[in-house]
């Protein structure tokens, strides 16, 4: 397996890829105004000034800083970024702190998604649900096997959450997807969520 593929980023990316990737990601989701740029309610920024930003970096040269841009956003499975036009946004994972909240149009989830999460979240998710925390939205995949590629990211054993998400749809919980691979919503009340059968307790030894 590739150092981009443990990493939950597409095999065929580059190291430099990757690397220019995060940090994309850090600029577009996180602290996008600590870099002199604003984004706009749907979370795009002029792909001009986000080139810009690259350059001083010094991720590429300044007259290459846009095409390392466009190589990295045709090359990202899931698609972490999107351009329209002559404006660029992340696709998801936005901070509360130092972003304007980032609308989405809402769409239909399928029956089922999921969520990947750690052990000790647990008990915390069984009583209040899945909550978006520090991030605008909470993130949910439409394979399990992308839940668990990213709930790895913080748990060595993450742990399954199984989401009734067209039940919570009927039941009035708004979902958006602003990719394929990823839906999003506010919050997700517990009784939509199907927690993973606990360990049965070992035998008792006879005395």
């Amino acid at each position: 397996m590739t150092p981009a593929a443990r990493s939950g980023y597409n095999a065929a990316m580059t190291v430099s890829h990757v690397r220019a990737s995060k940090f994309l990601s850090r600029v577009l989701r996180h602290q996008a105004r600590a870099y002199g740029l604003q984004p706009d309610e749907a979370g795009f920024v002029p792909l001009a000034e986000l080139a810009a930003v690259v350059a001083r970096a010094h991720w590429a040269a300044p007259e290459a800083a846009e095409a390392l841009i466009r190589a990295v956003v045709a090359a990202s499975q899931p698609q972490r970024y999107e351009i329209q036009g002559d404006r660029i946004r992340a696709t998801y994972g936005h901070s509360t702190r130092g972003m304007p909240a980032v609308r989405y149009p809402p769409a239909e989830p399928p029956a089922q998604l999921f969520h990947g999460t750690t052990p000790a979240a647990l008990p915390a998710i069984r009583r209040h649900g899945l909550r978006a925390m520090r991030r605008q939205y909470v993130h949910l995949s439409t394979t399990p096997e992308r839940a668990l590629t990213v709930g790895g990211r913080r748990a060595a054993a993450p742990v399954l959450l199984t989401v009734q998400a067209q039940a919570a749809h009927a039941a009035g919980v708004i979902f958006y997807a602003p990719e394929p691979q990823h839906f999003l919503a506010a919050a997700l009340p517990p009784e939509f969520l199907l927690f993973p059968e606990a360990p049965a307790d070992p035998p008792t030894a006879l005395e």
